[in-house]
């Protein structure tokens, strides 16, 4: 039963991203009230990397009863397309087995015509096109996936950048055809309460001019994302200017909100089961870990979305992000222990030190202990001595030998002093 639990747990965790999409009970048929456009246009979506991204299948025809999701990069030919699914039905990920990086056939899967792709990257820019097996085309994302390079702290938030939403940064002349500027998301919750945490923000590279591809775009529309389709391929030199994602930190505390006193049930209960006090923290689910060290690992906390805030810490000493970073920035080499913009806890690459019990923060509150373990792998050319904790590891079996010898010495002349005593006793009554 307990090795069960344990694959149980192991299993929940490398499910958080999966577990947070689940089916509504009781939804009404929203393709019923909805037709699809009669001219295929793409959505303009931009997320940072890292992420999960949910991509849903606005309109379809009713009698369809399986979709399938199409890909295609902006630059290349409709050749290229490919098909995200089996032509059989949807496309179920084994979410057991998704890796941190990799194609985008490892890490995408389908639920209730909604498009989910973990951990996305910049390689996973590109259109999405929501259809069926007949290359019927229902509905399309233009998505653009930007790689935050750049991580600013901020001492403390004020009225002033507290409603700041963007930053607008003009290239060229006064008559230039655009204007690139950076869309902040909302400050999350301070991560942590009652003791020091950290609050974040994600401002995402847009472009605004009225020379937008119109196949982009909906009605009035004279913004998108610097990654966009949209974009003509004249100003493809802003995509490498200056102006690009960022990530904003700031520091912060606040007290944790008070929990709802026990109901007198649970207090009779308590106190009929021998406790003083029925008011003792909640413990948090517990999870186990295992990984190989020299890999990429990447711990999710469980329930977690882009939008909420999320903290880790390894057994009482807090993970900040202000002191996991490269000075700012980001492109140059990266420590080896980071949290990127999806909340992961980052290890490349993880070392048998790393093993130990770390918890992690959603929306200022304590949400799941995880237990890692990190072990070697021995292979060619690898010996057992070659392993770190090789010395250790014969000093404790040298003290459990001599441990085990001194009990074996004391219980052998035990035995024979006691059988002395015996020998003594019987000689002086005879």
């Amino acid at each position: 039963q307990l090795g069960w639990k344990v694959r149980t747990d192991i299993f929940k965790l490398q499910c958080a991203d999966v577990q947070t999409y689940e089916a509504p009970e009781d939804q009404q048929d929203v393709f019923a009230k909805r037709a699809c456009p009669a001219f295929l246009t793409f959505t303009n979506a931009a997320y940072p990397a890292g992420v999960t991204v949910e991509l849903p299948c606005h309109c379809k025809p009713q009698q369809v009863k399986s979709v399938v999701w199409f890909f295609k990069k902006h630059l290349d030919s409709s050749e290229e397309t490919r098909a995200l699914t089996d032509h059989h039905g949807n496309k179920l990920l084994d979410t057991s087995q998704v890796p941190h990086s990799g194609d985008l056939r490892s890490r995408f899967s389908i639920r209730l015509f909604s498009l989910l792709i973990f951990r996305v990257g910049p390689d996973d820019t590109g259109i999405y096109i929501c259809g069926s097996a007949h290359k019927d085309f229902f509905y399309g994302f233009d998505l653009d996936i930007q790689e935050v390079h750049t991580l600013s702290f901020t001492p403390r938030l004020t009225p002033k950048n507290l409603s700041k939403k963007w930053e607008r940064k003009k290239l060229g002349s006064a008559r230039s055809p655009y204007q690139i500027f950076t869309s902040f998301q909302p400050w999350s919750l301070c991560d942590r309460c009652g003791v020091p945490g950290e609050q974040v923000r994600v401002g995402l590279c847009y472009i605004n001019s009225p020379f937008l591809h119109i196949r982009y775009r909906q009605a009035n529309q004279t913004a998108v994302s610097c990654g966009s389709g949209a974009v003509p391929r004249a100003f493809g030199p802003l995509k490498l200017s200056s102006v690009g994602a960022k990530l904003e930190v700031t520091g912060c505390q606040v007290a944790c909100p008070a929990q709802a006193p026990p109901s007198s049930k649970l207090l009779a209960l308590m106190t009929f089961l021998g406790y003083s006090s029925a008011s003792k923290p909640v413990k948090v689910p517990v999870f186990y870990v295992n990984h190989q060290a020299d890999s990429v690992l990447a711990l999710a906390c469980p329930g977690a979305r882009p939008n909420m805030a999320v903290a880790w810490d390894k057994g009482s000493e807090p993970i900040y992000r202000s002191e996991h970073s490269a000075g700012g920035n980001l492109s140059a080499t990266s420590p080896r222990l980071v949290i990127d913009p999806g909340h992961h806890l980052l290890f490349k690459p993880a070392k048998t030190q790393d093993s130990g019990i770390y918890y992690c923060w959603l929306q200022c509150r304590q949400a799941a202990e995880i237990h890692l373990l990190v072990y070697a792998h021995l292979g060619w050319g690898q010996s057992v001595t070659s392993h770190p904790d090789f010395l250790t590891a014969v000093k404790t079996v040298l003290k459990s030998y001599a441990a085990m010898t001194a009990m074996f010495g004391l219980f052998v002349f035990g035995r024979a002093g006691v059988r002395h005593f015996r020998d003594n006793t019987g000689t002086h009554v005879d």
